[in-house]
């Protein structure tokens, strides 16, 4: 009945005063648990998972006892993965994990905030000190309808935080200023505080940041700025200076976020997250000097905003030898209806159906053609599901890892 009724005009505005009343009753259900708390939220489009990440490792390590809810898991010392394909969860789970949280004696709490969370009320009552601005580029039309109605939702986080730290080299920037208390910026190009002298490669990246170098695990050069926006948080909370590079090397991965699969192979292979189009560039920018061919596997969500398909097509093509289009989250979506999205793009860039432009709508299969199709010195990438744990058809979840399918695939071809 929710599927039938979302088709309809207007449907999220209309249910708001719905979702306002489950937050308010929410917070107070569980005793306002995010009082007294210090908070950091952090938005954008994308790298607020590995931001979340790598400011809690830091606040812990530096003995600030922090906890964090992501995309990929929630806790405080141990962590459950995050089984909803959900980045902040419904108001009743929401509270009910932060009184948890603040159970286990944490005085911190890092928490990714997602446009959807704020346009409809989940985080009501919840205190920023600190929220933190990654970027923002074209998603989620599905939902706000219009770029400017998906900026302003994230808007309101910047609203409620004491101090905002925002990417100067993203042009919302100039838009969450005018909305800020206090803001700091940074950037590579742009802002107060800039990353000089950056170094990239597979293993990680290095940069000058002020008087203090500083280097992480996680490559892609959008890490630096995922990087840098942790640090700021660091300065802001009074860390040290070696706290603060110590923290941010100390993160060795986030977990479907650049992440390499080896089992001996004479290929490389890495699986990430990506999904929307500036995701996907950012992944083949941090690749873009590898010498081998590429090999691309991707799909598409049902449910979610059509006009991405063909543009992340042409991204796929326009970057990869080989492109390989499958499933991702269906849904009630015609599985074949998403992919002709993509292909249409890809084909756009010239690739050819049955040449260099696959369909395997089967996902396992999608993956094992493309390993098949890796020779020596090849990169194989498996975007957009990365640390999720399963695959949503018409017919409801179906367990699914990509880390995982790629290991035993790749053990039954070496």
């Amino acid at each position: 009945m929710k599927k039938l009724l979302e088709k309809f005009p207007f449907y999220n505005q209309a249910v708001l005063p719905y979702h306002y009343m489950q937050a308010v009753t929410a917070s107070s259900k569980y005793h306002h648990p995010a009082k007294n708390l210090r908070v950091i939220g952090v938005t954008g489009t994308n790298g607020k998972t590995t931001t979340c990440f790598m400011i809690w490792q830091m606040l812990n390590k530096a003995g600030l006892k922090t906890g964090i809810m992501t995309t990929v898991a929630y806790g405080v010392d141990k962590l459950k993965p995050e089984l909803n394909h959900m980045t902040t969860v419904d108001a009743g789970t929401l509270n009910k994990r932060i009184a948890n949280i603040k159970k286990q004696g944490a005085e911190f709490l890092v928490l990714e905030v997602t446009s959807h969370a704020l346009a409809e009320y989940r985080t009501l009552g919840i205190p920023f000190e600190i929220a933190v601005f990654t970027n923002l580029t074209h998603d989620h039309l599905d939902y706000h309808k219009t770029f400017a109605r998906y900026r302003a939702a994230k808007g309101k986080l910047f609203k409620k935080a004491k101090t905002s730290i925002l990417n100067a080299d993203d042009s919302a920037t100039n838009y969450y200023k005018k909305l800020s208390h206090k803001y700091i910026t940074y950037g590579i190009k742009n802002g107060k505080n800039k990353a000089t002298n950056i170094e990239t490669s597979v293993k990680g990246i290095k940069y000058s940041f002020g008087d203090i170098i500083i280097e992480s695990k996680i490559p892609g050069v959008f890490n630096v700025y995922n990087s840098m926006a942790a640090a700021l948080v660091g300065r802001e909370l009074g860390l040290s200076d070696k706290q603060i590079i110590s923290g941010i090397k100390s993160l060795t991965d986030v977990e479907g976020r650049m992440n390499t699969i080896d089992e001996g192979q004479s290929f490389s292979v890495i699986i990430d997250y990506a999904h929307a189009p500036d995701a996907l560039e950012k992944v083949f920018d941090s690749v873009k000097n590898h010498k081998g061919r590429i090999i691309s596997v991707h799909g598409g969500a049902g449910r979610r905003d059509p006009t991405t398909r063909p543009i992340r097509g042409e991204i796929l093509a326009k970057n990869s030898d080989i492109v390989i289009i499958t499933e991702d989250d269906s849904r009630d979506e015609d599985p074949e209806i998403i992919a002709a999205g993509f292909i249409q793009g890809a084909e756009k860039q010239g690739k050819v159906l049955g040449k260099d432009l696959f369909k395997e709508l089967d996902r396992k299969k999608a993956i094992a053609l493309a390993l098949k199709t890796a020779k020596k010195g090849d990169l194989v990438l498996i975007l957009g599901k990365g640390h999720e744990k399963s695959i949503l058809r018409a017919d409801g979840p179906h367990e699914f890892n990509d880390a995982l399918v790629t290991s035993e695939l790749l053990k039954q071809i070496k």
